[in-house]
């Protein structure tokens, strides 16, 4: 048996055929309730009143402490340092040396010698290999987010974490705080009251509109919902359970879970002998209709996730050279497609036709992805591959099917391009894969954030290609 995810891939055949037909099930957000109202009026609600997002327990949260935790953060992120302190939050994006995407998150900078990471898997194992291999001077504690099963167990984590966002959001946020509270610059951090707590507090805006992403310790959960739900009642406040949560990138225009770009090159062998034959990278699973002979053809790099606007070569960094090896102009661009609803009509009515055989792969709702990192091909007319849809799922604010690709930089917003919309052969051997046939759906190049609040409300740079 593997005893980490070098070995297990030594012992495969292909390395794209064992994460096609990885046997994890489906990518589960834990522990917060599918839906509290449904998920129609979880979505309108964060583009009409206000909602509160509960990530507690999704997340991993990664605490870095000690003299060196701004070197290993410095050398490890395309992002610059520059004019970076404690109270301020930045996009963390780390590159392998070969110039390719980990993962992202987002780090908190709390205190002159205090970091949290919070993001998905592949950045924070990033992180603790390389304050391992590097002799950092630095402490980590790695609170993984919560077991999909908990089997009886109580959950706990060392903080809750909410976001409260929407258009009437900072109409609830004073009211929590007592009195006027000033509107942070974007991703800054501050405190403020809530009932006879204080809790930290980030400018975030997950929904285009002003508002808070906070936290304290875990053991004040239900204490803070509690106020922030009965503060939010008379302006429509709407709790989002973990069916609707995840759609709302669909309008912002976040691509949260790009495949980590490790599988291969001499230069990841011992970080790959570092992960487990368990972790999240030797598990997890590929799906869509974009298949290759080679894992490198599923590697991105900045400029295709949207992340561009961080690459700052103003420091050292895992990746820099490759990264400068590049021109910017010539990669592909993080868009926004919009699916053709005629065609998303005909994949729904093909559940409905005993006489039509096997149906086209089931369109979940909202969101429609079945593996941790989704590739589904972008054909022109022509049917030549321009790029790659890769978050997907229905937005009932904009009453239209999306989703989050990159595509050829040279194609313009307007174009018609094509998206192949399941598996070959009838699917893979997922578990989340049923017997069905392809269809060729037609989809517009749209701006990214699609949503017309978020394009106009976000810093520029934050999940915008510009």
């Amino acid at each position: 048996m593997a005893a980490n995810l070098e070995q297990k891939l030594q012992q495969q055949s292909s390395v794209v055929d064992m994460l096609r037909n990885s046997q994890i099930g489906a990518y589960v957000y834990p522990v917060v309730a599918p839906e509290f109202h449904n998920w129609r009026s979880e979505q309108w609600a964060w583009q009409h009143s206000a909602v509160l997002f509960d990530q507690s327990h999704h997340m991993v949260d990664l605490y870095i402490r000690g003299k060196d935790a701004l070197k290993l953060l410095t050398e490890t992120m395309i992002n610059s340092p520059k004019g970076w302190e404690v109270n301020k939050a930045k996009q963390y994006v780390p590159t392998t040396p070969y110039g390719h995407v980990i993962g992202d998150g987002i780090i908190f900078w709390q205190e002159e010698e205090e970091f949290v990471y919070v993001g998905r898997a592949p950045a924070a194992n990033w992180l603790v290999y390389q304050a391992e291999v590097g002799k950092y001077d630095v402490e980590i504690t790695y609170d993984d987010r919560s077991p999909s099963r908990p089997m009886g167990k109580p959950i706990s984590r060392i903080s809750w974490r909410f976001q409260i966002q929407g258009p009437k959001a900072w109409d609830i946020i004073e009211k929590l705080h007592g009195e006027k509270l000033d509107k942070l610059k974007f991703f800054n951090m501050s405190e403020m009251r809530i009932g006879d707590k204080t809790v930290r507090t980030l400018r975030h805006g997950m929904s285009g509109a002003p508002g808070l992403e906070i936290w304290g310790p875990y053991e004040d959960k239900d204490y803070i919902k509690d106020q922030i739900l009965k503060a939010g009642e008379e302006f429509g406040i709407v709790p989002v359970g973990s069916r609707a949560y995840p759609s709302n990138t669909l309008e912002s225009g976040w691509i949260p879970s790009p495949l980590p770009a490790i599988y291969t090159g001499d230069k990841l062998a011992d970080y790959r002998k570092w992960l487990g034959a368990d972790s999240y990278e030797a598990v997890g699973a590929i799906g869509g209709s974009f298949v290759s002979d080679k894992i490198e053809d599923y590697y991105l790099n900045p400029w295709e996730l949207g992340y561009g606007p961080f690459v700052k070569f103003d420091h050292d960094f895992i990746g820099r050279e490759a990264l400068e090896a590049l021109n910017p102009a010539e990669q592909r661009k993080k868009v926004t497609l919009e699916w053709n609803s005629e065609d998303m009509a005909k994949i729904f009515a093909s559940l409905f036709d005993p006489e039509g055989g096997v149906p086209y792969k089931f369109f979940d709702l909202p969101l429609a992805n079945y593996a941790n990192s989704n590739y589904d091909s972008v054909v022109d007319a022509g049917g030549t591959n321009v790029g790659l849809s890769m978050f997907t799922g229905y937005s009932f604010n904009e009453k239209k099917a999306l989703s989050l690709a990159t595509v050829d930089h040279e194609i313009p917003e307007g174009t018609e391009l094509k998206v192949i919309w399941g598996e070959p052969d009838g699917g893979s051997k997922k578990t989340t894969v049923e017997p069905h046939k392809q269809m060729e759906v037609r989809a517009i190049v749209s701006p990214v954030p699609y949503s017309s609040v978020a394009r106009e409300s976000y810093a520029q740079g934050w999940r915008t290609e510009r």
